[in-house]
C-alpha cells in the first residue's frame, strides 16, 4: 500500500524497525563539542528514500517539525529540535560516478554519507574533491547546508563544487535542482541551514586524484599584516594560524605536486608534546589562568621550525582538531582583513595588559575563499577572510569563553564580517538583511516549498524568522561560563 493511503497507525508500524528506542542512547543528541543536546520526540535512522517520505508523511499528519542530524559537528543547535529527528547515519550509500571530461567527474551519493567516506571512496577510484576543510567528519548535507568552506583564495566554498540536488518537500513531493533546474531553489539549499527540505542525493563534483605539498613557516605579525595580500595568494592552498601571545603567524602554503607522501612532523612533537603535554596545560589553565598564556608561548615553540609534508589531499587539507571546544568564526571582506587583524591585536594586548584581563586561548585561525553567488553564503559576492576562535574543553571541562566570544563578535562586526552559520551567534533577521541582499529572496522561496514550517527549528526561528521565545538557551545542558 502507498504510504500516502496508508493509515497513520500503518506509518507508525511501518517505521517502527527504523525508530530508535527512547530507552537508547542514541534517543538523545548532543552535538560534537559538548555543548547542545536535545531530546527529540522521536529520532528516525532510515536507509531509504522511502522510509524518509514516511516520516515526513508522519510528520505532516500529527503537525511534527523535522531536524536531519548527522556528526553534530556544528558548534551551535542548529540540528537540534524537540520535534522528530532523522539522523542520517545509515543514508550514506555511493550511487553513480559519472565521467564529464577527462579532468572532471560527478559523483552522486546519499547525503548522510561523511566526507570521511567520500574520501574512501574516491580514493578507489583515484579521484578527490577540488577543495575541502579542516575536517571531514561532517556529512555531505551538512557540508551543502551551512557552506563549509577550506582555504584557497581562488576557491569557493564546499557548496560551490555542488551540480545537483535531490530534496523530499514538506509535502513529500521529490524535486531536483541545479543551475539549469529551479535555479532559485538550488541557490537557496545551498546554504539553506536544512529550511528548505530533507537533502535526499547530491552531485558534487571531482576530479583526478592529487597529492599536496605543504610547507609551513612562521612570520612576524606585522609582516603578516602587511603583505596579506602576497602571503594569501602565495600558493594554491593557503591558511595561517596567529599565535597573539607571540606575535607570530604559522603560515601553510599548499600546491599540488608529484612528490612521494612524507610526514611533516614526528609523533612526539604531533602527538605527545602538541596533544598531551598541551592539553594539561590547558586544564591547568583553567584554574589559573596566566598559565594560557605560557602554554600558547609553548605551543608556539613546538612549530617554530619550518615543516614539510606530502600526502593524499585530504590529509593535508584535514586537521586534528584535537580537543572540544567552543568555537565561533567569521568571514570579513578580503580588503578590510588586515585592519580588522589590528584591530583584534590591539584587543588581545589590551588583555594581556590588564591584570583582570581574558586570558585567550590559541590560535586565531585565518583561512581564504573566493567569492560566489550563493544567497546565504557568508563569501556571497566578496573574496573572504575567515578569522576564527576557539577556547578548548581539556578533558571535556567547560571553560571561560562568552565574554571572550563578545568581544571578539564586536570587532569583527564592525568590520562587514558575516558568521558562519554552522556556529553560534547573535545576529538576528534584521541584522542578517543588511549582509545578505538575497535574504528576503531565500526567505521567499523557504516559504513556497514549506508553508507549515516543517524544517524549522529554535536557531532557525531565532535567526531567521524573528522569533524572540527561541532562545539559544533551550538546548544547552551544561553550566557555561
Amino acid at each position: 500500500m502507498p504510504f500516502q493511503t496508508a493509515s497513520t497507525e500503518d506509518l507508525y508500524h511501518a517505521l517502527r524497525s527504523v525508530a530508535v528506542p527512547p530507552t537508547s542512547d542514541r534517543a538523545t543528541f548532543t552535538n560534537w563539542g559538548g555543548v547542545f543536546r536535545c531530546q527529540p520526540l522521536a529520532v528516525f535512522e532510515p536507509d531509504t528514500e522511502e522510509q524518509c517520505r514516511m516520516i515526513i508523511e508522519l510528520a505532516r499528519r500529527e503537525g511534527k517539525t523535522v531536524r536531519a542530524a548527522a556528526a553534530g559537528h556544528s558548534p551551535s543547535d542548529l540540528a537540534c529540535t524537540n520535534g522528530f529527528m532523522i539522523r542520517t547515519t545509515n543514508f550514506n550509500r555511493l550511487l553513480e560516478i559519472t565521467q564529464v571530461d577527462e579532468a572532471k567527474r560527478i559523483v552522486t551519493v546519499q547525503g548522510g554519507m561523511t566526507l570521511n567516506t567520500l574520501h574512501k571512496h574516491l580514493s578507489r577510484h583515484n579521484l578527490a574533491l577540488e577543495n575541502v576543510g579542516s575536517i571531514s567528519e561532517q556529512s555531505i548535507a551538512g557540508v551543502v547546508a551551512t557552506a563549509t568552506h577550506g582555504s584557497g583564495v581562488t576557491f569557493g566554498s564546499m557548496s560551490t563544487q555542488v551540480v545537483s540536488l535531490t530534496l523530499l518537500l514538506s509535502d513529500g513531493s521529490q524535486v531536483r535542482c541545479s543551475r539549469q533546474q529551479d535555479v532559485s531553489l538550488f541557490l537557496a539549499t545551498l546554504c539553506g541551514l536544512g529550511t528548505t527540505g530533507f537533502i535526499t542525493t547530491v552531485q558534487i563534483a571531482c576530479q583526478p586524484a592529487f597529492h599536496l605539498r605543504e610547507v609551513a613557516t612562521n612570520v612576524p605579525f606585522n609582516e603578516f599584516v602587511s603583505h596579506l595580500h602576497e602571503i594569501a595568494t602565495s600558493a594554491e592552498h593557503v591558511r595561517c594560524w596567529w599565535f597573539s601571545q607571540r606575535g607570530l603567524v604559522r603560515v601553510s602554503r599548499c600546491d599540488r605536486t608529484s612528490d612521494p607522501p612524507a610526514a611533516a612532523t614526528s609523533w612526539f612533537r604531533g602527538v605527545f608534546l602538541a596533544y598531551h603535554v598541551v592539553q594539561l596545560m590547558l586544564f591547568i589553565g583553567r584554574y589559573w589562568p596566566l598559565v594560557n598564556y605560557w602554554t600558547a608561548c609553548f605551543a608556539s615553540w613546538i612549530m617554530k621550525e619550518e615543516a614539510v609534508g606530502v600526502g593524499e589531499s585530504y590529509n593535508i587539507f584535514n586537521v586534528d582538531c584535537r580537543y572540544p571546544q567552543y568555537t565561533t568564526e567569521w568571514a570579513v571582506p578580503f580588503e578590510t582583513a588586515p585592519e580588522c587583524l589590528l584591530k583584534l591585536r590591539e584587543w588581545i594586548e589590551g588583555e594581556h595588559a590588564d591584570p583582570q584581563g581574558l586570558r585567550p586561548h590559541f590560535p586565531f585561525e585565518i583561512r581564504f575563499s573566493e567569492a560566489d553567488d550563493i544567497w546565504l553564503s557568508p563569501g556571497y559576492k566578496r573574496r573572504t577572510c575567515w578569522i576564527g576562535i576557539a577556547q578548548y574543553k581539556p578533558y571535556g571541562f567547560v571553560v571561560p569563553h562568552r565574554k571572550m566570544f563578545s568581544r571578539y563578535e564586536a570587532i569583527v562586526g564592525r568590520h562587514g564580517g558575516r558568521p558562519h552559520w554552522a556556529k553560534e551567534h547573535a545576529l538576528g533577521v534584521e541584522e542578517l538583511r543588511t549582509h545578505y541582499e538575497r535574504l528576503d529572496d531565500f526567505l521567499g522561496v523557504v516559504r513556497r516549498v514549506d508553508p507549515v514550517g516543517m524544517f524549522t527549528n529554535e536557531y532557525v526561528r531565532r535567526h531567521l524568522l524573528d522569533d524572540k521565545t527561541a532562545s539559544p538557551e533551550a538546548f544547552k545542558f551544561k553550566t557555561i561560563w
